[in-house]
């Protein structure tokens, strides 16, 4: 299945190994389904998420035995979920194929992909939908967002496994199940939800290009500055720029005068800055992962969802003692508040994430529709040359698609780049290099259907899947497990 995301790209192969796995669940226990959604789980994610481990030990210093247990614990997480919906199917026994792949088997995933998207502080990676951004699928994104076009993947493959295993009426059940998603597909084509609003504007993503195993380091810190203020004084032209998150490794009150620096340039060139920064609050003693605007507009975004083990330790006081003596991060930092405002820069409201923020849709989705671009500073420099900053950069494709809107994500190594409303990357930095990526972007306004509506469609059609599919035998039946 990995493939099947970035940077492979290979769209088409979910729906044919997914068919395959569907036809593995046909006639099984619930403990054999089970099963084996769980081993396939396992080898989607270890081979999916493997970068994990370089984040936990190569940069994060955990020794190599500790970090394979971190990053094992995960994976048997995740794979867990898949060995849920293996079972979950189960429970609901229609006696006949066509309820079963077309019905029981995609709705039971999609509920299950939903649920590991916020259960547990939530882990949505590998999410099917995302895969199909270059694919056919990718226009239903902005109708049903990323678990509806999963479902149409899941979907897609009941069908193909009718074809090839189903009795004549499921074979044309799924002939007619394929003919109607291309009908469909073929009418969304071209299909624009949001309009321009207002002026062009210029806009600049500073990438430092400084590596995670340096950026924090003391003897770093000037030249890290003296970087990005060299970067963006070439950018004169720029109605808009962008740094990565916690562009300068300090805390923000301990650069106060070179921010006020900043803003003074910025107010006298008739610019906006937004940048990322760690943040300290003296009242609370907090601290926050940050993003401020210099310039014309002033205002902070706090990073709202943050990461478990990276940005806080859910663990009791024994554990960050341990932590502590090994010379590893131990303290918390203090999540945003929900309802924060968007940014606002030369008059144009901004939907602003921080890091895997992205990964979730439907908290940009509080911003929406009243902001015009979205933006995403992040740090990828933790996973190194590896295949996640191209998931990361594929989700936030598929943010900008889902809301019909620009998405300028600036990051500290990669990858850097300008997507415009349809998903496509317009502009984009090399990866571990100092380097600015511009372009004009158009404001948009405007709501698609997923903005107006979210989740709650794809929900609603899956739950009712699986009600439609008990009707033929009149009632859910619940049987014992051989």
């Amino acid at each position: 299945m990995t493939p099947s995301f970035a940077p492979f790209a290979l769209w088409w192969l979910a729906p044919l190994l997914l068919a395959v796995i569907l036809l593995l669940m046909e006639g099984a226990s619930r403990r054999e389904r089970a099963l084996r959604g769980f081993w396939f789980g396992v080898g989607m994610f270890t081979t999916g998420t493997y970068w994990l481990y370089i984040s936990v030990h190569d940069f994060g210093g955990v020794i190599a035995p500790l970090a394979v247990v971190i990053c094992g614990a995960l994976i048997l997480l995740m794979a867990a979920y898949l060995a849920a919906w293996g079972y979950l199917s189960g429970l609901v026994s229609t006696g006949h194929p066509v309820w079963q792949f077309l019905a029981v088997l995609p709705a039971s995933w999609v509920g299950v992909e939903w649920l590991r998207g916020w259960l547990f502080s939530g882990f949505p990676w590998l999410s099917l939908g995302y895969g199909q951004i270059d694919g056919p699928l990718a226009v239903w994104a902005p109708v049903l967002g990323v678990h509806g076009v999963s479902l149409l993947v899941m979907l897609g493959a009941g069908a193909l496994a009718l074809l090839l295993v189903g009795p004549q009426r499921g074979r044309i059940a799924g002939l007619s199940v394929l003919a109607v998603g291309a009908v469909l597909t073929a009418l969304l084509s071209g299909r624009e939800w949001t309009v321009p609003a207002g002026a062009p504007l210029e806009v600049a993503l500073v990438q430092g290009g400084i590596s995670q195993d340096r950026k924090w380091l003391l003897e770093e810190l000037e030249t890290t500055k003296t970087l990005f203020r060299n970067l963006t004084l070439e950018l004169d032209k720029a109605d808009l720029i962008i740094w990565p998150e916690a562009a300068i490794p300090a805390l923000a009150h301990e650069e106060e005068e070179y921010l006020r620096a900043l803003g003074e340039l910025m107010k006298a060139r008739q610019q906006e800055l937004v940048l990322g920064i760690l943040t300290f609050d003296f009242g609370t003693g907090e601290f926050r992962n940050s993003l401020l605007t210099l310039g014309g507009s002033t205002g902070v975004y706090h990073k709202r969802h943050l990461v478990p083990f990276g940005e806080y330790f859910p663990v009791p006081d024994f554990v960050r003692n341990v932590l502590r003596l090994m010379n590893l991060p131990y303290t918390d930092i203090t999540p945003g508040l929900d309802g924060q405002r968007p940014l606002l820069a030369r008059g144009v409201a901004l939907a602003p994430s921080i890091c895997y923020e992205d990964a979730f849709g439907t908290e940009l989705r509080d911003f929406l529709p009243e902001a015009g671009l979205l933006i995403n500073v992040s740090n990828d420099g933790w996973f190194g040359d590896s295949i996640a900053p191209h998931q990361h950069l594929q989700m936030a494709r598929f943010r900008a698609l889902e809301s019909g809107r620009f998405m300028l994500r600036s990051t500290n190594t990669g990858i850097t780049a300008v997507i415009d409303p349809l998903g496509t990357v317009i502009q984009q930095g090399a990866q571990f290099k100092a380097v600015v990526v511009s372009a004009t972007v158009q404001p948009r306004q405007g709501a698609t259907p997923w903005v107006r509506f979210g989740n709650g469609p794809v929900l609603t059609v899956s739950i009712l899947l699986l009600l439609v599919a008990g009707a033929p035998i009149r009632r859910l039946v619940i049987r014992r497990s051989p």
